[in-house]
């Protein structure tokens, strides 16, 4: 008996190393359109993760935001990532494809927008479990934002009464380094 559960211990303990190791962009997720997603396709850039809902008190000017920051900066190995939530009063009730058609009218969003999921609590997604344990900040609302480097490492996380313009400063110093890095690749 005490070995097996000497066996057990080793194996959980090696199961949470070898999840503490991960990384943003080693996890796999379904987008609106229900296609399976490797965030691996983002490695390399800097992205800025958010949950989003569409009938919040924040939802215009952090669209509005979002999309011209996508606009500004996707080019140039950058990208948001938003990920629809309706835990926080019930402002995100709309299906997938709902919420999908509803952004890319009203704000002609670009960047991706995946499946509606949970970010708090025993039900929340793998990939905002490791937002949260990485940057020990946990989502209280909508438009919690995440920024990550290109390596997937969380560098900082704001909540939403930090606009997407008090951010922006840092995400333009971060595309800035990483331009002048694949430069001086070439």
């Amino acid at each position: 008996m005490g070995t097996i559960l000497r066996a057990l211990t080793l194996l959980t303990l090696s199961c949470l190393a070898e999840a503490k190791q991960k990384d943003f962009y080693s996890f796999k997720l379904v987008n609106s359109r229900g296609r399976l997603v490797s965030l691996e396709k983002y490695r390399g850039s800097v992205s800025l993760v958010v949950n989003v809902a569409s009938e919040c008190g924040y939802t215009d000017e952090h669209y509005k935001d979002l999309q011209q920051l996508q606009k500004d900066f996707g080019p140039f190995h950058f990208n948001v990532l938003a990920f629809p939530c309706n835990q926080f009063g019930q402002q995100e009730p709309g299906s997938d494809k709902e919420i999908d058609s509803f952004v890319r009218r009203v704000y002609g969003v670009s960047f991706p927008i995946f499946s509606k999921i949970a970010v708090v609590g025993i039900g929340a997604n793998n990939a905002y479990k490791y937002l949260v344990e990485a940057s020990k900040k946990e989502p209280t609302w909508n438009f919690w934002k995440y920024l990550i480097d290109t390596d997937g490492k969380v560098v900082d996380a704001w909540g939403p009464d930090v606009s997407v313009k008090e951010v922006r400063p840092r995400i333009a110093d971060m595309v800035r380094k990483l331009i002048i890095k694949r430069k001086e690749e070439l």
